[in-house]
């Protein structure tokens, strides 16, 4: 249900980039030096519109490529962040391109609270990152990484994708060993996603390729067994972390009502607040934001988002309040991608709505089919079901 305090957690759009990526889909434009200080100047003003109703326990920088961000820019969102007290995060991530790090922005970050780094790693073979579009080379990801590590980030995220157009099985094992050996605290690992108005997708409907859902199974299978040998805990779908360091179970109650153990210490608590239907404020261009049950997205456009904000005005293009039935499907849905699936008084807590009566025959059904598994506390998906668990979210949806 809508909660009455601050909200607790903040995503900013960064939407610049080197060049665009041949399978993304997310809002981004190659970067130029008078639109990056314009809107560094308006998130500054973004962040001051809402700094009232923010105390982030979660911060979460992601893009396009936050990390192509210069130091003085850094520099003039950090002044900003701490002026307005929303620098105190207990989590706070960026996300950086291994081919945009240097010792001294690492530092920089480190020095002003940010505490968790995620690599868009993608692929450790060269023929694969050119396909992808991708602007870094494999060396360059042990480099970046090391520079992180001297820099002291002791929290790390390297993100991978599997079932890329030409990789084999053997190439996706070879890149998972590699990535695995390299030590870092957190991975992620999405299937590639044919997305309209993406290069990928151009050449799919050109029959360039052809997609094998059989080889994107035994990757998936693969991805999980790999991971669970180097002594990662799969939480979601995608994610795996581990179970060491400084534990922040304070924060992790806090942030996405679940109990201690049901998330590994390094988990990512910005992501299993989007799982829980947690409220959370997206600034920056086609930002989205969800607070107290109300959606809003900002307009896809960077000139667009400058000149609103100039204004004093905030740079929302649509706003969505879904009935409470609805709100409470998605919320159901979305957090089925968790390893844990939902505890019924946890669900009862976020939503107002039993899992039980509303969804009962739904739960039912993928019991019988394998897919899920139900218990008198919670419902959760199977093995089977998580590497179908869009298909099996879809039942959960109400209009």
């Amino acid at each position: 249900m809508p909660g009455t305090g601050p909200i607790s957690s903040l995503y900013v759009h960064v939407p610049f980039c080197a060049q665009k990526c041949s399978y993304c889909a997310f809002y981004s434009e190659a970067s130029n030096g008078e639109l990056v200080n314009r809107y560094v100047e308006a998130l500054i003003h973004e962040l001051q519109l809402v700094a009232e109703d923010l105390r982030p326990k979660t911060i979460f920088f992601g893009g396009g490529t936050p990390s192509l961000l210069n130091l003085r820019q850094w520099q003039q969102i950090f002044g900003a962040m701490e002026k307005l007290s929303l620098s105190a995060g207990a989590e706070w991530t960026v996300e950086c391109n291994p081919a945009t790090v240097s010792l001294d922005k690492a530092r920089l970050l480190r020095e002003h609270g940010v505490n968790r780094i995620s690599m868009g790693v993608q692929s450790l073979d060269e023929a694969l990152l050119a396909r992808l579009g991708r602007i870094h080379s494999r060396e360059m990801v042990f480099k970046s990484y090391d520079i992180l590590r001297r820099a002291g980030f002791d929290n790390v995220n390297l993100d991978l994708m599997f079932a890329i157009p030409g990789q084999t099985l053997d190439v996706w094992r070879a890149t998972l060993r590699e990535a695995l050996a390299m030590g870092s605290e957190h991975l992620s690992s999405y299937e590639v996603i044919y997305e309209e108005d993406t290069a990928l997708y151009a050449q799919l409907q050109a029959r360039e390729f052809a997609v094998d859902e059989d080889l994107a199974c035994a990757m998936y299978e693969e991805l999980v067994a790999q991971a669970a040998q180097a002594g990662f805990e799969q939480y979601e779908v995608a994610n795996f972390a581990r179970n060491r360091g400084a534990d922040a179970s304070s924060a992790r109650i806090g942030v996405a009502g679940l109990p201690q153990d049901d998330v590994p210490t390094r988990a990512c608590l910005h992501n299993v607040n989007y799982w829980r239907g947690g409220d959370f404020y997206g600034l920056g261009p086609s930002a989205t934001s969800y607070v107290r049950g109300v959606r809003t997205k900002n307009w896809a456009n960077t000139a667009r988002y400058c000149e609103l904000l100039e204004k004093g005005c905030r740079p929302v293009e649509s706003r969505e309040e879904l009935p409470a039935l609805a709100r409470a499907g998605e919320t159901a849905a979305f957090g089925l991608r968790m390893v844990a699936g939902w505890p019924f008084e946890t669900f009862r807590a976020a939503t107002g709505h039993d899992l039980r009566r509303e969804w009962g025959a739904d739960m039912q059904r993928l019991s019988e089919r394998g897919w899920g598994q139900l218990s008198a506390e919670r419902f959760r998906l199977t093995a089977d079901g998580l590497r179908f668990a869009d298909s099996a979210a879809e039942l959960f949806l109400r209009s």
